[in-house]
């Protein structure tokens, strides 16, 4: 496959080193064989919420929607298929001063998608500031599985959700066998926070193995075993910085694209090829794709989940990549 057996030891070796005594899961596959295996301290078939992660997951929903036919468009505003989002008073939002204003209801899935909506925050007009949230991502989700008849937002339970529609149009396609979590999150000092509206989420619970076939299906531009699980063209504009962040964002910003984490522009990791994109979720879990290199990297979880400050993140981020990418003569 091309890689040094011995930048590989040293990958090995990092790893053991940075975890010191951590465990971790790290999975290196190119072009779709399995080249690197490394695990301590855990269960090699150990699933985990892939928290944050699983937002790309509702990305390639919203991909496979506008497919569908479900969604117009990516330009479409939300309101039209999910209009109960607009019933969040002044007092009925996560914390103080987060509700619907009049300016959400031109929020478009595109905008939500690429954390660019300002969803119940008044002093962001929508499509104008990159703001990474997750209530916007959760009514993403919810408004996709109401398009599909697959939501009630004033009963949770009642229906299976996004849940169905990962199963069906992704988890199934690809041979997956991941199970999944509605998470809900709990507001006791406002007890009339409407959570079913933008509070109520979807959490993927899977393995290494299970995160490296999501890995595989976007390295392989949204096709498995010839079939076009989701579009191609979709999933080529979602791998790069949103276009509503080119237009009104800071450069610093340029790191996001729709629902996935990018480096066209060399925002995450300046020294790094531009092509890596892929998926971030909390507790250090990472699903990351270098198409030209034919690379899938899975951490589930990375040796230091217990670090929480970004600029640290970002160092032990850069130099997994940089022994992997040494190893790959």
């Amino acid at each position: 496959m091309g890689f040094c057996e011995t930048g590989l030891a040293a990958t090995a070796e990092w790893l053991a080193t940075t975890a010191a005594g951590r465990p971790y899961r790290v999975l290196l596959l190119c072009d779709g064989w399995l080249v690197g295996e490394w695990h301590a301290g855990i269960d090699p078939e150990a699933r985990f919420p892939l928290r944050s992660a699983s937002k790309s997951a509702y990305s390639l929903l919203l991909g496979i929607a506008v497919r569908d036919g479900l969604v117009a468009s990516l330009e479409t505003p939300v309101i039209d298929v999910y209009p109960e989002m607009m019933a969040v008073g002044e007092h009925e939002g996560p914390k103080p001063g987060r509700y619907a204003h009049p300016a959400n209801r031109g929020i478009t899935f595109r905008q939500l998608a690429g954390n660019t909506s300002g969803y119940l925050k008044p002093e962001e007009p929508p499509g104008k500031v990159f703001h990474y949230q997750t209530f916007g991502m959760n009514v993403l989700s919810n408004a996709i599985a109401t398009a599909y008849g697959l939501y009630d937002s004033s009963d949770q339970l009642r229906l299976p959700g996004a849940a169905q529609l990962v199963a069906e149009k992704i988890r199934e396609p690809i041979g997956g066998c991941w199970e999944h979590a509605y998470f809900d999150f709990d507001y006791s000092d406002r007890p009339a926070a409407k959570r079913g509206i933008f509070g109520h989420g979807l959490h993927l619970v899977a393995n290494a193995d299970d995160a490296a076939r999501l890995g595989l299906l976007w390295l392989n531009q949204g096709e498995w075993k010839g079939r076009s699980v989701v579009p191609w063209d979709y999933l080529a504009m979602a791998s790069r910085t949103n276009a509503e962040i080119l237009t009104h964002g800071h450069a610093r910003d340029c790191k996001y694209g729709l629902g996935f984490w990018v480096n066209d522009h060399g925002e995450l990791w300046p020294e790094l090829p531009r092509d890596i994109f892929g998926a971030w979720g909390a507790n250090a879990i990472y699903v990351w794709v270098s198409p030209a290199r034919r690379l899938v990297m899975v951490l589930c979880p990375a040796p230091w989940d217990n670090v929480d400050d970004e600029a640290e993140r970002r160092l032990l981020e850069t130099a997994f990549l940089r022994h992997v990418l040494a190893a790959a003569t």
